[in-house]
């Protein structure tokens, strides 16, 4: 236990600029995001944009794909949530996933776990030798999957937004981000609260209908 403790304080101690912004700015956009606050995508992409080339340069390369599908969908994301109707409201709003959906978002992730586990172990055998193939996929497609979901505003996206965040915690202090561990963990919390505030949010929708 002491080990883990001192190899975490060494690790906060050896954090760079570039990390500390990113994470700075990961835990703000996922408190705007529990707001159903639209700035969290400007505020995101320096997260993701910081973990591109924070993320190869430890070799976690399933984890830098997704910062990068990040980017890419953020835009597509503030996109969707900044439609209005005529009454000026959002386009989108919070909702459930029905069942043939959640057939969808599991499919979807066992597609993405799949190509990231195939493509990554293939990697690691070349170029990669410090890549962690399994994990380094499970929290990368679960992550696919929660962006995916947060772009059309459903309940379900803090769902995989917990389980990315519990597979990153240590995938990221085995590479020496300790800084980026803490923040995960605190994600960790943060997704949960999320989840109750949206499942709040999406009832109300429900009784409206």
């Amino acid at each position: 236990m002491n080990i883990i403790v001192q190899q975490i304080i060494d690790g906060l101690r050896a954090t760079t600029l570039p990390e500390a912004i990113a994470v700075i700015a990961g835990i703000t956009s996922v408190y705007l995001e529990q707001k159903e606050n639209i700035l969290l995508y400007p505020i995101g992409l320096i997260n993701t944009i910081l973990y591109v080339y924070l993320s190869f340069s430890a070799h976690l390369l399933g984890e830098a794909s997704v910062n990068l599908f990040y980017t890419i969908i953020s835009i597509y994301g503030w996109m969707a949530w900044s439609r209005r109707t005529k009454a000026q409201a959002p386009a989108l709003q919070v909702t459930f996933s029905s069942s043939k959906e959640w057939g969808y978002q599991l499919l979807f992730f066992a597609g993405c776990y799949a190509g990231l586990f195939a493509a990554l172990t293939a990697l690691k055998h070349y170029f990669t030798p410090g890549a962690i193939p399994w994990a380094d996929a499970f929290a990368a497609a679960a992550a696919y999957t929660g962006m995916l979901l947060l772009a059309r505003k459903k309940v379900e996206s803090w769902y995989w937004w917990i389980a990315t965040n519990a597979a990153s915690i240590p995938l990221y202090l085995v590479k020496g981000y300790a800084f980026s561990s803490v923040q995960f963990l605190v994600f960790s919390v943060m997704s949960v609260v999320g989840l109750i505030a949206w499942q709040r949010k999406a009832r109300a929708v429900l009784a409206k209908a």
